[in-house]
């Protein structure tokens, strides 16, 4: 019963994880605020679909139709499609046209086959090679903790543009993910406070009910109905 989910991390450097899912007798889910744009496919009543998803910025609900299986994508941060800018996907995505069962168009583009989650790197890697996925090398830096030679306002201004979002704001997302899987392998919240940086409990707990929909002891106990995280796997 529920979701079931299974995440991988990537080694290639366009990609951070490939996922599948699927969900029985669930209904609806919520959804978790994230910070990465990505391909999904999936299949339900026995039609094919394949759609962009945008960064989220905040939880919300999301229907759960019964017997679907999906397969997705989470592209690295500062990666981009040429013809769709990340910034226009935020708190939202474009369903594809046309999908089947062995291939889907993208953005107008030539048909492209699709994916099994073992085969997820091989198309990322031929799209790179299309030039349908690009990314800004500043961004990776900034992420690796460099520091580009380039004004603050610059480097802001390139990071939305690659992004849709503030540095600030995929830290905040990205910390409160980490917080969720640290809770959920049984960590104290004090503990999650004090590893993290937050500045109390409090703090905290805002921070969760915002990018995360739940509280800390949900998290540790499992409740509160199906999530859109897979809280099994953490690195």
């Amino acid at each position: 019963m529920g979701l079931r989910f299974t995440t991988r991390t990537s080694d290639s450097p366009w990609v951070d994880a490939v996922w599948t899912c699927t969900g029985e007798q669930v209904g609806e889910m919520t959804s978790v605020a994230a910070p990465r744009w990505g391909l999904v496919f999936w299949e339900c009543d026995g039609r094919a679909h394949a759609g962009v998803t945008g960064p989220e910025t905040a939880t919300g609900s999301a229907p759960v139709p019964e017997g679907a299986s999906f397969v997705g994508i989470e592209f690295a941060i500062g990666t981009s499609l040429r013809d769709l800018p990340v910034a226009s996907l935020v708190d939202g995505g474009v369903e594809l046209a046309d999908a089947t069962r062995t291939s889907f168009r993208l953005c107008g583009s030539r048909r492209w086959e699709r994916p099994a989650p073992d085969d997820a790197e091989a198309l990322v890697a031929r799209l790179v090679r299309d030039g349908a996925v690009v990314r800004d090398p500043i961004v990776g830096e900034v992420l690796r903790g460099g520091r580009p030679a380039v004004s603050d306002r610059t480097l802001e201004r390139r990071f939305r543009a690659a992004t849709g979002l503030t540095r600030g704001a995929v830290r905040q997302m990205e910390r409160a993910r980490e917080a969720a899987h640290l809770l959920a392998a049984g960590k104290a919240a004090t503990d999650v406070v004090a590893s993290l940086g937050y500045f109390d409990q409090p703090h905290l707990a805002r921070a969760l009910r915002r990018y995360v929909g739940r509280t800390a002891t949900q998290l540790q106990d499992g409740g509160a109905g199906a999530l859109a995280l897979d809280l099994g796997s953490f690195s």
